[in-house]
């Protein structure tokens, strides 16, 4: 199954409202088109501590400056989400901060 297929069809193991930073403000350069994956860090302050995530894009890119509330998954499974969920907030990362959400459910 590709990413493009998870994305498309897999039930979220956490939800959460999405901000992408806007480029000039250290976001992405481009649109996160379907298949993009990304580290998830419950901190934005070193030591980074997180999980490879999936957001659910459902063929629709996700661009710098969007807020959208989307599903995730993750490669260590519910673990991950579970973790996240008792924090509350998470950071995207992309080699940088490129975002951050805050868990729905």
């Amino acid at each position: 199954m590709s990413r493009e297929d998870i994305q498309r069809n897999a039930e979220p193991q956490l939800v959460a409202d999405v901000r992408m930073y806007e480029t000039v403000n250290g976001g992405r350069e481009g649109p996160a088109l379907p298949g993009w994956g990304c580290p998830v860090m419950i901190s934005d302050i070193e030591p980074l501590h997180g999980w490879d995530a999936l957001p659910l894009l459902r063929d629709r890119p996700l661009r710098p400056g969007e807020n959208r509330r989307l599903g995730f998954v993750f490669l260590s499974g519910q673990e991950a989400a579970d973790a996240l969920k008792k924090v509350g907030k998470f950071y995207l990362w992309e080699g940088r901060f490129v975002g951050e959400a805050s868990v729905v459910s």
